[in-house]
């Protein structure tokens, strides 16, 4: 079954095109890996799906069958949409454990069975100690991009978009966050996973790979792809799809190596 299901999807500002016809199936029980380089859209599709309102947008985008696009952000994440953030904020004044309880019964999740599931993911992810603290306050970068996996797989979304949840990590914590996206992998969710460096494959295994460039899904495959990634970066597959160049794409293949 399919989890989230995007089709011809555009998005534009004023008279700017940032997505050009995006197509994407995620089924249950995978994990699928966007991959582009700076202004390729990995952004905007994030945004376009969790319901920012700065874009015009035509297409559809499906989560478990229900149309997603010109529904509310709270609608949306009622349904069953979560996404772990690039740049987690900081909660001053909310605790963890409030903030999972709200969330809880704004979905509906029953209190005995929220609490379960907390102490359980609590030691599953290592968050135990930081239940009683304000949200994300005093957190190192991957304790933050750990804290937001913990509260998914609390929550348990359908569908759990995660934008750029290794950057500005050191190599450590790329291992750790990897390990705790793996751990969430299950049937009754579809990860997507939005990135531009290829060193957090190395210990999360996507099912599929989607190569994203100018507003596009050029190119599908698996580990393969991952590999000619590795070793030529974009300008491997530019080259490849006999693709030229744009003026936002910087990323070279010694900066996609970069750890």
């Amino acid at each position: 079954m399919t989890a989230l299901s995007v089709k011809n999807l555009h998005a534009s500002v004023g008279e700017v095109e940032i997505l050009k016809g995006v197509s994407i199936d995620l089924p249950f029980g995978e994990i699928h890996a966007i991959m582009g380089p700076n202004g390729s859209g990995k952004s905007t599709l994030c945004h376009v799906l969790t319901g920012k309102s700065d874009y015009d947008i035509a297409g559809s985008a499906t989560l478990d069958g229900e149309e997603l696009l010109g529904l509310p952000i709270d609608v949306r994440a009622r349904m069953g949409l979560m996404q772990a953030f690039q740049y987690p904020v900081e909660v001053a004044g909310v605790a963890l454990d409030e903030l999972i309880r709200e969330a809880g019964d704004e979905t509906g999740i029953a209190a005995d069975e929220l609490a379960e599931r907390v102490a359980t993911s609590a030691v599953d992810f290592d968050m135990t100690r930081f239940l009683n603290r304000s949200v994300n306050m005093d957190l190192a970068g991957g304790e933050k991009k750990r804290s937001e996996i913990f509260q998914l797989a609390v929550l348990k979304p359908k569908v759990a978009v995660l934008d750029e949840i290794d950057s500005g990590l050191d190599i450590d914590a790329v291992r750790d966050v990897s390990h705790a996206v793996e751990a969430m992998r299950g049937p009754d969710v579809g990860v997507l996973m939005i990135t531009h460096y290829s060193r957090i494959l190395r210990y999360l295994h996507p099912d599929r790979i989607h190569v994203m460039l100018d507003g596009r899904i050029v190119d599908s495959g698996g580990p393969e792809l991952a590999e000619e990634l590795e070793k030529g970066g974009y300008k491997s597959v530019r080259t490849r799809l006999g693709i030229e160049k744009a003026a936002a794409d910087t990323t070279t293949g010694a900066e996609f190596l970069l750890d």
